[in-house]
């Protein structure tokens, strides 16, 4: 019997990565799990987030446990298991050993682009809420302790040719690419987390990616603060994107 392919995509918000999700969701042979760790990084920071004692309430606080269904049985019994984490969510105090079982991947933007989008959900944004130094902080690792070179993709590159991006991360994860992947039905999935009336509202509305629209993006001096910060560690990943 063929083991089950499980992929851990890793992201930051407003990353275009529920969108992503629902790409792999729209496959017969995947199931999909939406941010598996994120009950538990609200009760273990206390962090201020829509919703978020129903998101603590609603999900597993353990991240031990959390961590076992994702190597454990696969809903359904599909051959593919699609997790979407967000990095911030993966606290130095989990144990990374796990990563090692799973095919590990990265979807990253334009953390200007990030700041600007994130800024207008949450009236105060850190540095952690962006999760790009923790991109490149868990790919350093998975490189460097399980042997794998993990895929890297860009959230412009997505949108702005998802066939042939979808292909190469196909291809780079060991699946065939499904034309399914490209629409999907509107509106929610029993799939998407509790939280999703606060996050989700476009993608409710989508039946597929996007366009890729240039946008001029004017930070207010604080939010530059964050993005130079970022600069370093997304270039690196930027770097290593799939083309």
């Amino acid at each position: 019997m063929t083991a089950p392919v499980r992929i851990a995509m890793w992201s930051g918000p407003r990353n275009v990565s529920t969108a992503l999700m629902r790409a792999w969701e729209n496959r017969a042979d995947t199931a999909v799990v939406d941010e598996p760790l994120y009950a538990y990084y609200l009760a273990r920071t206390g962090a201020d987030h829509p919703g978020a004692d129903e998101v603590i309430a609603a999900g597993e606080t353990d991240w031990r446990r959390a961590v076992d269904a994702l190597i454990g049985p696969v809903p359904g019994g599909c051959a593919v298991f699609y997790q979407k984490h967000m990095t911030h969510h993966l606290l130095p105090e989990v144990d990374r050993a796990w990563l090692g079982q799973v095919r590990n991947a990265f979807l990253i933007r334009d953390p200007r682009e990030v700041l600007a989008s994130y800024a207008r959900v949450r009236a105060a944004v850190t540095l952690g809420d962006v999760g790009v130094l923790e991109q490149a902080e868990i790919r350093d690792w998975v490189r460097t302790h399980t042997g794998q070179d993990p895929p890297v993709v860009d959230a412009r590159d997505l949108l702005a040719d998802p066939r042939r991006t979808l292909g190469l991360l196909c291809d780079s994860l060991g699946v065939a690419f499904e034309p399914a992947m490209l629409s999907w039905p509107p509106g929610p999935r029993p799939t998407d987390g509790v939280w999703a009336r606060h996050w989700y509202a476009s993608v409710w509305k989508s039946t597929g990616f996007a366009p890729y629209a240039p946008r001029a993006v004017e930070l207010p001096p604080e939010l530059e603060r964050l993005a130079s910060a970022c600069e370093e560690p997304y270039r690196r990943m930027v770097e290593c994107r799939l083309r």
